[in-house]
């Protein structure tokens, strides 16, 4: 069973506070998920940053919808009173992620100190989950260009490890291949936890998200 059919549990959030949502800028939080087309790349090791903005917007009951940023956006709360979030996932590729996220960034009026970006990452064993803030990119172009067009590294990151490729495969041609069935069950409960850890962070702060989710990994 995969992440989407475990994770339509009761949510706080319905679509009617995602419209009001949309009016509010105040503490918004941009929650973006890297990642390929989907129709070609869905399932890859470089779209799970989707895959996790994706089961956070089906636990909060949120739906996308195409945006001018270049960006499916939905729009909602964290928890009933909580932090109003924009979830975007960009619909171009991996490589041009900066641009639609910094004119998401822009249309919200919400600054890089609040954008959290959710990306796989190869220095990470597979399902490893880590949060940090700014600090480099470690070749990720997508990462490169938002660095690039937010003109700040200064942003949040939540990195979703996919492990080194064996031998001498080339890591751009690991990212895009599809995790066993063995590792998707792994990455499964790493996607579950999260969303639960960026929930956490939106209601709470980076320290102490980093103390309840980093483990051992």
């Amino acid at each position: 069973m995969g992440w989407l059919a475990r994770r339509r549990a009761a949510s706080p959030g319905t679509a009617d506070s995602a419209n009001s949502a949309a009016d509010m800028s105040g503490d918004r939080w941009l929650i973006v998920g890297l990642g390929n087309p989907e129709g070609e790349y869905g399932g890859t090791r470089h779209n799970i940053g989707a895959d996790v903005v994706r089961a956070l917007a089906a636990q909060l009951g949120l739906s996308f919808k195409p945006h001018k940023s270049g960006c499916l956006i939905a729009d909602g709360f964290a928890a009933p009173g909580g932090a109003p979030l924009t979830l975007a996932l960009p619909t171009g590729y991996m490589n041009n992620s900066g641009g639609p996220v910094q004119q998401a960034a822009t249309f919200y009026k919400i600054p890089a100190a609040r954008v959290v970006v959710v990306h796989d990452e190869l220095d990470l064993p597979l399902a490893g989950l880590k949060l940090k803030l700014g600090g480099g990119v470690a070749g990720h172009n997508g990462l490169k260009d938002i660095r690039q067009r937010l003109g700040t590294e200064d942003f949040l990151r939540v990195r979703i490890g996919v492990g080194r490729p064996p031998g001498r495969q080339s890591p751009a041609d690991y990212v895009l291949k599809r995790f066993a069935a063995k590792e998707r069950e792994e990455i499964d409960v790493t996607v579950a936890q999260a969303v639960d850890a960026i929930l956490h962070l939106v209601a709470h702060d980076l320290e102490s998200t980093q103390n309840r989710y980093h483990g051992s990994a």
